[in-house]
């Protein structure tokens, strides 16, 4: 390999966010897995350059808990800014751990997050021109599951 230095990963919190979740509807049996649909019907977020509440539907979560027992999200949703900006935001991730944690998580119990993996890779879009460098950022966030509906904290990687 040459000598050409590459820089490290370093990240800035943009902004914690905290999804309402509505009743899922569960399809067992797919030849991928399970799939649970579940819509989002609210929310907020907050951080330093923005903050907000994310739009009632149509928003949603499309999970797979694949075979592996992994739990694949698929997002979909509407961040709407204090401001009154509207920013579409998407993310794929994974969230896995021991099947009993795993277990304890779907019955609605508290389980510390170190106890399991949670990472998502948000990506936005956007047509507003404060917000617009939104749309040329990578981001990656940390999640926790509670009974309500997920938390993630959001960073930058800069």
């Amino acid at each position: 390999m040459t000598d050409i230095k590459l820089p490290d990963l370093r990240g800035e919190h943009l902004f914690t966010a905290k999804f309402n979740v509505a009743t899922p509807t569960i399809l067992e049996n797919t030849p991928q897995g399970t799939r649970i649909i579940a819509g989002i019907d609210g929310g907020s977020f907050e951080g330093p350059k923005m903050r907000g509440t994310v739009a009632a539907m149509p928003g949603g979560d499309w999970i797979l808990i694949r075979n592996d027992g992994a739990w694949q999200m698929d997002v979909r949703l509407t961040l709407v800014t204090d401001d009154d900006h509207h920013i579409f935001m998407t993310y794929r991730g994974i969230r896995h751990g021991d099947p009993e944690v795993l277990e304890r998580l779907a019955k609605g119990e508290a389980v510390d997050p170190s106890e399991y993996y949670f990472r998502n890779t948000p990506a936005f879009e956007t047509g507003s021109d404060k917000y617009g460098w939104l749309n040329r950022i990578v981001a990656v966030s940390t999640g926790h599951r509670f009974p309500e509906g997920p938390v993630y904290k959001v960073y930058e990687i800069l």
